[in-house]
């Protein structure tokens, strides 16, 4: 077999077969297919094109490439969740106490961030003493004892996705359906869950910015998980505007408390309940989403969540006395105002340059060897369809040097746009894919 021949066969519209995209894969996370042939691959299959059954043999390749995470020791159905990232998502943060209180073990990988969006271990290590950086001893066995572990993503983990996503970050070929599905998918397959419920983002914040690729999307990752054999749901899901009010770090967790406390924003618990009940209902712990809320809503008010978050951060080396005291968590030395200068109904916000007021304050990565300040960020107090008077605080900004606040309050008013005109609020929810 020889990778010249494949290329040719994609180029011109061909169907590769299940052991010419193994050949191909296996050969290039080996080094024995060099970059420019796979970078001809890749066009070929961007202009080309890869039909349901080509998509699910790169992605099951991809998968089988590196190290596979054995969950078969951990009792119940392991139920994993997934978001396409977006600017205050710190969904992971109350929605895996949430379902592990009610009996859901979660075993979940995750990741830091990079640019404008926040990553789930930044913000948990906002906790004194928290890791990820657990061996898989220690993960698989607090799963079996308190129901819930995090860890942070082991390079062995789909190594042919890493190295096919560089190669297509430079080569101007990442939008791709079937190569973002595939991308996506093969890490969460090999991250060993039986069910899977993805969040699918949509909107200015997020990478797929229209409803139609973003419904595209969880369409094809939904078709992917459920023919390798894993139940897969898929929510798309608002990131037009920042989800919930809190962006930055120790912000974010800060939100997700108050959310586990039952005092938190509407769209975010709206968020984390919808998510929730399709785990619930993937992992058997209730037949339809009402009984699944109230299951969900249950271990909110009596505490079990909380308590449940509480054990995930001691059982990792960290200081729970924060998740009940969230006051000592990083705070910044600075609060400003950002006033508007204008009065009306907010009708659209930048989200994706929310995120990057974070940045600038110094709460994201530019790089992946940057360092983040977790006490940084900044605090919505008015969000789209919402009233506004001229003089009124549209945010609050944390931070730690007056320089870059001034760059990221300029930067924020020019995410904001205002009308005279009622503005109606869009839903959050924008649907659901069920398998």
């Amino acid at each position: 077999m020889r990778m010249y021949d494949l290329i040719m066969k994609k180029r011109n519209g061909q169907i590769l077969s299940r052991d010419e995209i193994d050949f191909m894969v296996q050969g290039y996370t080996t080094g024995t297919i060099p970059d420019y042939q796979m970078s001809a691959m890749m066009m070929a299959i961007y202009f080309r094109g890869m039909n349901g059954q080509e998509t699910l043999y790169l992605t099951e390749s991809m998968e089988h490439s590196g190290e596979r995470l054995d969950l078969s020791g951990i009792r119940g159905i392991k139920v994993d969740k997934h978001s396409t990232g977006g600017v205050g998502d710190k969904t992971t943060l109350a929605l895996t106490p949430m379902v592990a209180a009610c009996g859901i073990p979660v075993a979940k990988m995750s990741g830091r961030g990079l640019g404008h969006t926040g990553g789930t271990i930044d913000k948990l290590e906002s906790f004194p003493g928290f890791s990820t950086a657990i061996s898989s001893e220690t993960f698989l066995r607090n799963v079996n004892e308190i129901g819930i572990a995090i860890m942070g993503q082991t390079a062995d983990l789909a190594p042919a996705d890493k190295k096919l996503y560089a190669l297509r970050d430079v080569t101007a070929t990442v939008d791709n359906m079937s190569l973002i599905a595939s991308s996506i998918m093969s890490k969460k397959l090999a991250s060993g869950a039986d069910a899977i419920v993805l969040d699918v983002k949509t909107g200015s914040g997020a990478f797929m910015k229209s409803q139609e690729d973003s419904f595209a999307l969880a369409k094809e990752m939904v078709t992917l998980g459920n023919n390798a054999g894993r139940k897969t749901y898929a929510i798309i899901s608002d990131m037009d505007q920042p989800l919930g009010f809190a962006v930055g770090n120790a912000l974010e967790v800060k939100e997700a408390i108050d959310t586990l406390q039952g005092k938190g924003p509407a769209d975010f618990l709206e968020l984390c309940m919808t998510l929730g009940s399709y785990m619930l209902i993937a992992g058997e712990k209730a037949e339809n989403e009402k009984e699944a809320r109230d299951k969900l809503t249950e271990s909110v008010y009596s505490g079990k969540a909380l308590d449940k978050l509480a054990q995930l951060i001691e059982a990792q080396g960290g200081d729970q006395t924060s998740v009940y005291h969230p006051e000592l968590l990083p705070t910044a030395e600075y609060q400003e105002d950002i006033i508007s200068s204008q009065e009306g109904y907010i009708s659209h916000i930048t989200c994706s340059e929310i995120g990057m007021c974070s940045l600038l304050l110094g709460g994201g990565r530019e790089t992946k060897e940057s360092a983040i300040d977790l006490s940084v960020g900044l605090i919505l107090r008015k969000k789209v369809g919402d009233f506004v008077k001229k003089g009124e605080t549209l945010a609050v900004l944390h931070g730690n040097d007056r320089e870059k606040m001034t760059q990221a309050r300029q930067r924020f008013l020019q995410a904001y746009s205002f009308s005279q005109n009622i503005v109606e609020k869009s839903p959050l929810i924008k649907g659901v894919i069920t398998p």
